[in-house]
C-alpha cells in the first residue's frame, strides 16, 4: 500500500489561494486541482463525515456540527465519539484489504473510540472547582503524555476563541511529524483550522487575512516537504469555503415573538428548555434545523422562517430528501440562509435575561454555534486587564466567569453552509497524482474514493 497524508485545510478554496501562499501557489503548479460540490451543510462534521465515509448525512447520520438528541431533549454540539457516524470509515475497507495498513488521525472530527491505530484530539480538562484546563486525548492513551512532553501542552485557547492563531495550527503539525516518525502510519489525516478563523471574523479581506494565508502557507511547507520527503503522496482538501456575509438572522427570536419558544428562568437569566419547545432551531452558520414536534405546527412555522429576511429556502421532508438530509437526526424543517446571511442561536428578548454562557465560550452549552466566541468584547473598558485578573484567578484555583464575548452578531464578517453559487469558493482538493485526482467540479462522495485510490496506488 502506498503512504498517503490528507492535509485538511479548513477553509480553502481557489479564491484564496495567490499573492499570499507563495508555497502553495508553486506547488500546484505541478498538481491537479478540482472543486469540490460541498456537502449540505457546508460545516466540519457533515463534510468530513462524508469524505471519510463515501455516504451521504441521510445515510451516515452527521447532519451538521450538532443537533438536538431526541431522546435526551438536549442540543449538543461538538460531541466527540466516533459511534456518531452510522457507516464504515475509509480506513476500515482499507484495513480489511490489507491487515498490515495502519492509520492515524490528527484532529479530524470524532477521533475518539475510532477503529484508527493512533489518534489525536482536543478533549479539555474539567476540574470540579469550574475551571477548563488545556489537554488532548489519544489512541494509545499514553501518546497524549509522549506528544505534551515532547511539544508542551496543547495550546487549546488558541485553537478556539478571541485568542485563536496559528499556534495550535502549528502544534498539530508537529505532532502529526512526531506520530509519523515513531509509528510511520500508512494513512495520515490532518486537520489544520487556522485559515478559519480570520475568514469568519472578516470575510474576503485580503488586507485583514493576508497575514493568515501566510501563516498556514508556511504550516504547509513544512508539512508537504517533510511528507514528500518521506514518499508520501500528499492530497490537500478543506470542507467549505468562506464567503462575505453581513446580516444575522435570528429564527429563535421571531419563534418566540410568535409563541412558540419556552424559556427557563435560572437565576434571573433566561435558558432554551428545548423539550417542551412547540418549534425552535439549532443554528448551524448558514443552516438551521428547525425541529417543530407536532406535524399540525410545521407548516406555520415554515412561513413564517421563509418570510425572514435573508432565509434563501425552507426544505421540508421532500426538500431535505433532495439535500441528502433526510433522517431522524435532521430538524424537522431546515433553513437555508442566502449568501449574506447567516443564523444565530439567540433565542432572548433582553440582553440582560441572556444565561450566563452567552458572553463566554462554551461550545458545548450554547444550543447553536455562535461564531461571536471569536471576539473579545469591544465595549469592555480595558478588555485585556479584565482577562488577564481572570487569567490570575484562574491560576489561583478561584472559581471565575471569562465574560468577554459581546453579544453583537453583525460583527461576524464571513460564514458557510450553502452552497456557494460560485465554484471559486467551493471547498477544494488537490494532489499531484494526475491519474489518481479528478478535475473539474467533483461530488464530495468522491472524496472517499480519492483516499482509496492513493493509498491503493491505483
Amino acid at each position: 500500500m502506498n503512504k498517503t497524508v490528507i492535509i485538511d485545510v479548513v477553509a480553502l478554496s481557489s479564491r484564496v489561494i495567490g499573492a499570499h501562499t507563495p508555497f502553495l501557489s508553486q506547488w500546484i503548479k505541478e498538481a491537479v486541482q478540482a472543486r469540490i460540490k460541498p456537502v449540505v451543510p457546508a460545516v466540519t462534521c457533515s463534510s468530513q463525515s462524508v469524505y471519510l465515509t463515501g455516504k451521504w448525512p441521510e445515510e451516515n447520520g452527521i447532519v451538521g456540527n450538532g443537533w438536538f438528541f431526541k431522546d435526551e431533549c438536549e442540543v449538543k454540539f461538538w460531541r466527540q465519539s466516533n459511534r456518531l457516524v452510522q457507516s464504515p470509515k475509509v480506513w476500515e475497507e482499507l484495513k480489511r484489504e490489507n491487515p498490515g495498513f495502519t492509520s492515524a488521525n490528527m484532529f479530524w472530527w470524532y477521533n475518539m473510540y475510532s477503529s484508527v491505530d493512533y489518534a489525536v484530539t482536543p478533549r479539555p480538562l474539567y476540574p470540579s472547582d469550574g475551571r477548563k484546563l488545556p489537554d488532548v486525548h489519544s489512541q494509545p492513551m499514553d501518546l497524549r503524555d509522549r506528544l505534551q512532553q515532547e511539544l508542551g501542552q496543547f495550546p487549546l485557547f488558541s485553537f478556539w476563541g478571541p485568542n485563536a492563531n496559528i499556534e495550535s495550527t502549528q502544534w498539530i503539525a508537529k505532532a502529526s511529524i512526531k506520530v509519523d516518525q515513531w509509528f510511520d502510519p500508512t494513512l495520515t489525516l490532518i486537520y489544520l483550522p487556522h485559515l478559519d478563523y480570520g475568514l469568519q471574523k472578516f470575510g474576503i479581506d485580503f488586507d485583514k487575512i493576508g497575514k493568515d494565508l501566510r501563516e498556514i502557507d508556511e504550516v504547509l511547507r513544512e508539512l508537504v516537504t517533510y511528507y514528500e520527503g518521506k514518499g508520501a503522496d500528499v492530497v490537500l482538501l478543506s470542507e467549505y469555503g468562506i464567503t462575505t456575509v453581513s446580516r444575522p438572522i435570528h429564527i429563535n427570536r421571531m419563534l418566540r415573538k410568535e409563541g412558540y419558544i419556552q424559556v427557563k428562568n435560572e437565576l434571573g437569566l433566561e435558558t432554551l428548555d428545548a423539550g417542551s419547545c412547540r418549534a425552535f432551531a439549532v443554528a448551524d452558520h448558514q443552516l438551521a434545523h428547525i425541529y417543530v414536534p407536532e406535524a399540525a405546527d410545521r407548516a406555520k412555522v415554515k412561513s413564517l422562517i421563509e418570510a425572514m429576511p435573508g432565509v434563501e429556502r425552507v426544505l421540508d421532508e421532500e426538500g431535505k430528501n433532495a439535500y441528502h438530509l433526510g433522517h431522524d437526526r435532521a430538524g424537522d424543517l431546515v433553513a437555508i440562509a442566502d449568501r449574506d446571511s447567516w443564523f444565530t442561536y439567540y433565542y432572548w428578548l433582553d440582553d440582560a435575561k441572556a444565561p450566563d454562557y452567552a458572553r463566554t465560550v462554551d461550545i458545548h452549552r450554547k444550543p447553536g454555534y455562535d461564531p461571536v466566541e471569536m471576539f473579545a468584547n469591544p465595549d469592555i473598558p480595558l478588555i485585556k486587564a479584565k482577562i488577564g485578573w481572570k487569567l490570575i484567578q484562574k491560576k489561583l484555583g478561584f472559581r471565575y466567569l471569562m465574560d468577554v464575548i459581546p453579544l453583537k452578531a453583525e460583527l461576524v464578517k464571513g460564514s458557510h453552509g450553502r452552497i456557494p453559487e460560485d465554484s471559486l469558493d467551493w471547498p477544494v482538493l488537490i494532489g499531484k497524482r494526475a491519474d489518481l485526482v479528478p478535475e473539474g467540479e467533483i461530488s464530495p462522495l468522491s472524496v472517499y474514493d480519492v483516499i482509496l485510490s492513493h493509498v491503493r496506488g491505483k
